[in-house]
């Protein structure tokens, strides 16, 4: 037997075939949600999306997914999502925390600090960050029973990476879902779940405006990024092929955040 071949290890897999996986927030059929609900439907997850409208059943029916409706900020809500797909699906095994991104129905609160008030403070954290707590709370308990599974939330490189003025509110948020997720990486290392971050930067979607779009045109690859772009990381974060990372931040901006100055 060739010596090799006999202790060289088998080929990890990005493969999720029979895996159940929940993707918050995933409304938009532009969106980041949608396109890793798809991304993790073709790797044979059997996959969960739900967003706080009934349009959420539309994607679920293109997807072959299984659609729900609820308000993440609200712990009853999230209680009773985890129960529901439990019983129509099985135990989540992955969960991908996208839920908070801003949409033309419900955009980011651009306001200086002065002028922010706690409502919107409030508002911007419960969307962005609280959600990300609760819906990981209610599914880590039975990843560790089981010893498997992948969380992977949606942070932004608003907040860990840069800021802009009028964005205090949205970035503080986003940098504690990074906080929360090196906390729980290490919380749940021990029982076989990873707990990653994905930080987009200017990526073109249905809620994009045109100051944003322009941003992305003058990142160093010249345009915005896509939702699938984003999703394919996000993607590779939730297969067994990750099992070696967790408690990490993967930028996907195009190179923004690494270019010391803008060259004309």
């Amino acid at each position: 037997m060739d010596m090799m071949s006999a202790t060289e290890p088998a080929m990890v897999t990005l493969r999720l075939d029979g895996r159940i996986a929940l993707v918050t927030g995933a409304g938009s059929p532009d969106g980041i949600g949608y396109a890793t609900a798809r991304r993790l439907t073709s790797l044979g997850a059997r996959v969960a999306i739900v967003s706080t409208t009934r349009r959420i059943h539309e994607r679920a029916s293109e997807l072959g997914a299984t659609g729900f409706v609820a308000d993440l900020t609200d712990e009853s809500e999230v209680g009773a999502l985890a129960d529901a797909v439990a019983e129509q699906l099985g135990d989540v095994e992955v969960l991908v925390n996208n839920a908070g991104l801003a949409s033309r129905a419900s955009p980011e609160v651009l306001r200086p600090v002065a002028q922010l008030s706690f409502d919107e403070w409030h508002a911007e954290i419960d969307r962005n960050l609280t959600t990300a707590f609760l819906c990981s709370r209610a599914f880590i308990g039975g990843m560790a029973e089981r010893g498997w599974g992948r969380i992977v939330n949606l942070a932004a490189t608003a907040g860990p990476v840069n800021a802009l003025p009028t964005e205090a509110a949205y970035a503080a948020a986003k940098a504690g879902v990074v906080g929360l997720t090196r906390a729980l990486a290490m919380e749940m290392v021990a029982d076989g779940v990873t707990v990653n971050s994905v930080a987009p930067g200017t990526i073109y979607t249905a809620a994009s405006t045109v100051a944003e779009l322009k941003q992305g045109l003058g990142t160093p690859i010249g345009r915005p990024g896509t939702p699938d772009e984003v999703a394919a990381a996000i993607a590779f974060l939730c297969s067994p092929a990750a099992s070696y990372i967790t408690g990490q931040m993967l930028v996907v901006d195009g190179g923004n955040s690494v270019r010391e100055a803008q060259f004309r």
